[in-house]
């Protein structure tokens, strides 16, 4: 009896034991299995504090961070050309990102203090779980980044602002936080939003932008393969001047040839010590045209068009112009081939990994932001046979590349005002395309500039400070100290009201190049408001009022007349002596108030509010000239006047020293003396100078 009881004890325990055991509640899924979208996460892991060390100012000490962008694919549909926005507010700096590309073309190291978009590379389309029978490699994508922040330490976490899917057709909730390193979101498919893609397309549609760039595979072979690439202007008031083109390779490829366009230094000599000599042991790489890792490619002079070895290629060999389609629709596209050479373990024929992180530039154009290449349906190309059929292209893809205005950039032109009912010009803004860096004296940032009477206008800045100041002292105006700095621009535009009737009015515009580049077919748009619908003639330029655009209503569109239309670069004075000499175009613009209603020409409707030249939008005056100084005096006064001033002019010219009166010269703006307190008197001899040479 003794064993049955003791077992009898034993399961008692036991059921005693097991009864105060509390039953453990299953764990909850992650939060990736609860979304039925797009899920996104950004874990951060570590960092640590980076020399220099900044006790006294920790907002300034960095740190280093790495971090993981996790994108996983739970929707039913394939996400292609995946793009996520990161919301940094901790003024980073991006040093490396596995599997990713900044989206707007820029290289790594990036700063991405205003937040960045990355791009899924090589892997951009993620599959779904019912494509892949759950196969979250084919699903998700891992990317792992690395880089630098400033002024949060540990224990806190620099974690971003946001996140959120920035491919069109989604949205995205505010991402939340989930214990103290990671902020994740759930991106769902818009209902509401229209696309032009079906599910089963194999490729991506093709998007408008200001500027397309197609980068066809025309021919591809085990080890090499020739690309067409093709760069078209859609922009009204867009356009490039000696453009240039540079992007990443990703797979160590290198340029053999090409037609149609040259890259600006060729260089072999990283072929030469790298991998590529290797492989290609039998290649003779003097014949190599560039082995850089991020080329810049520039266009051919036009007299290599009909060149049987660099040119033959239609639409090419342009010196880099590239003009919108309103200007010459034949001039709005510019086109190149290259010969691509490959590298291991891409030496098949199917294999081709397009170049990443494009990005096109001019000189004195507006600032364009490229996206990263998208794969597109094979663009199509008439035969070369002859036959009226179309050959396709063996792999498309499709760079979209918008003007943008890039956070504290300054114009590369200006504009000043000058009317006929007010003797002083309102001169462009200080410091309009950014200030000096090095100048021979000290000057203010923030001074305004000081009005110039009508002669200053074909004299440089740096000599026309002593007339600045004569008139000044003339007009009664503050002379501020230090002087304000000069303008900075390459390009200026003078726009002068030149009359005004009942009827109708006019304006006078020059144009003044500053710089040594020249600009043929350069052009101009002027927004003038209601006024713009009076416009009626350019009388030494072609001018069209652009109407049916949305952005570009009331615009006057205004070029040079065929063989007319060079604006040549600054060039020397006549004498070693004299203040170089600005390239310059003018013409007077004729306007009608027929129909026109409540236009006021001398208060503001006379004035442009945007001015662009060559598509770059230009530095406008906040202020117009004045006509409240200027009412007619009376008629009975006026011979009394004249008297007055000959009396004047004649005794003050008679008192100037023979340094005051006979050194002054219009062309430089120069009369003598160096200090405020002689102003008054200068002026008057400036005056008598000024009558001298009329």
């Amino acid at each position: 009896m003794a064993a049955p009881l003791s077992l009898l004890l034993i399961f008692s325990l036991l059921h005693f034991t097991t009864a105060q055991q509390p039953r453990r509640t299953p764990s909850p899924p992650p939060p990736s299995d609860t979304c039925n979208g797009i899920y996104i996460s950004y874990n951060y892991l570590s960092g640590q504090i980076l020399h220099p060390i900044r006790p006294s100012n920790p907002t300034r000490q960095p740190y280093s961070f790495k971090s993981t962008l996790s994108i996983l694919n739970n929707d039913d549909v394939e996400l292609k050309q995946w793009r996520v926005f990161i919301g940094y507010r901790n003024r980073e700096i991006l040093v490396s990102a596995a599997a990713a590309v900044v989206s707007n073309g820029s290289s790594l190291p990036a700063d991405v203090s205003d937040g960045v978009v990355l791009a899924g590379f090589p892997m951009a389309d993620l599959k779904t779980g019912i494509q892949t029978a759950g196969d979250v490699t084919a699903m998700g994508v891992q990317v792992q980044l690395g880089g630098t922040q400033f002024g949060v330490g540990p224990p806190a976490v620099p974690l971003p602002g946001n996140l959120s899917l920035v491919n069109d057709g989604y949205i995205c909730p505010k991402p939340t936080k989930i214990g103290n390193t990671t902020l994740s979101t759930c991106c769902t498919r818009d209902p509401n939003a229209k696309t032009n893609m079906t599910i089963t397309d194999e490729f991506l549609p093709r998007q408008n932008g200001d500027l397309t760039i197609m980068f066809d595979v025309l021919r591809a072979y085990s080890n090499n393969y020739w690309a067409q690439v093709t760069m078209a202007n859609h922009n009204p008031l867009g356009r490039l001047d000696y453009w240039q083109l540079s992007w990443d390779w990703m797979a160590d490829e290198f340029i053999n040839t090409m037609k149609g366009a040259y890259t600006d230094i060729v260089d072999p000599n990283d072929c030469i010590t790298g991998l590529q000599a290797q492989q290609y042991a039998g290649l003779d790489f003097s014949n190599v045209l560039n082995c850089q890792r991020r080329p810049t490619i520039i266009d051919l002079p036009p007299q290599y068009a009909n060149d049987s070895t660099l040119g033959k290629i239609p639409f090419c060999c342009r010196n880099g112009t590239i003009l919108p389609v309103s200007m010459d629709e034949s001039k709005s596209i510019s086109v190149f081939q290259i010969n691509v050479n490959k590298m291991p373990p891409n030496m098949n024929q199917s294999a081709i990994t397009p170049p990443q992180n494009w990005q096109i530039k001019g000189i004195l154009n507006p600032d364009y932001v490229c996206g990263p290449p998208v794969r597109v349906s094979p663009s199509e190309f008439p035969s070369p046979t002859g036959l009226p059929v179309n050959t396709t292209s063996f792999a498309s893809w499709q760079v979209v590349c918008n003007i943008t205005q890039p956070k504290n950039a300054k114009p590369k032109c200006c504009v000043s005002f000058s009317a006929f009912f007010n003797e002083s010009i309102v001169p462009c803004k200080t410091c309009a395309c950014g200030c000096p860096k090095n100048t021979g004296q000290t000057c203010s940032t923030t001074a305004p500039a000081m009005f110039l009477p009508p002669e200053a206008q074909l004299v440089p800045f740096d000599n026309r400070t002593k007339l600045s100041l004569a008139w000044a002292a003339i007009k009664h105006r503050p002379i501020p100290n230090p002087l304000p700095c000069s303008d900075n621009c390459g390009v200026s535009i003078n726009w002068h009201v030149a009359t005004d009737f009942n009827k109708g009015w006019s304006a006078r515009m020059t144009l003044f190049n500053w710089d040594e580049t020249n600009f043929a077919d350069w052009f101009v748009a002027v927004k003038l408001g209601k006024a713009a619908q009076g416009f009626q003639k350019a009388y030494s330029f072609n001018g069209t009022l652009m109407t049916d655009m949305t952005d570009v209503n009331n615009t006057i569109f205004i070029q040079g007349l065929p063989g007319l239309n060079y604006l040549i670069g600054e060039t020397n004075g006549s004498k070693p002596t004299d203040p170089r000499v600005p390239g310059k175009q003018q013409s007077v613009l004729s306007f009608t108030k027929a129909d026109i209603t409540g236009i006021n020409v001398p208060i503001r409707d006379g004035f442009p509010t945007k001015v662009y030249f060559n598509g770059e939008e230009c530095s406008v005056p906040n202020i117009i000239p004045t006509s409240s100084g200027y009412k007619q005096a009376p008629l009975a006064f006026i011979p009394v006047l004249l008297a007055a001033l000959r009396w004047l002019f004649t005794s003050e010219a008679a008192n100037c020293s023979a340094d005051e009166h006979l050194s002054f010269d219009p062309r430089q703006g120069y009369y003598p003396g160096n200090n405020h307190q002689s102003h008054n008197r200068q002026s008057l001899c400036l005056l008598a100078a000024r009558k001298e040479t009329t």
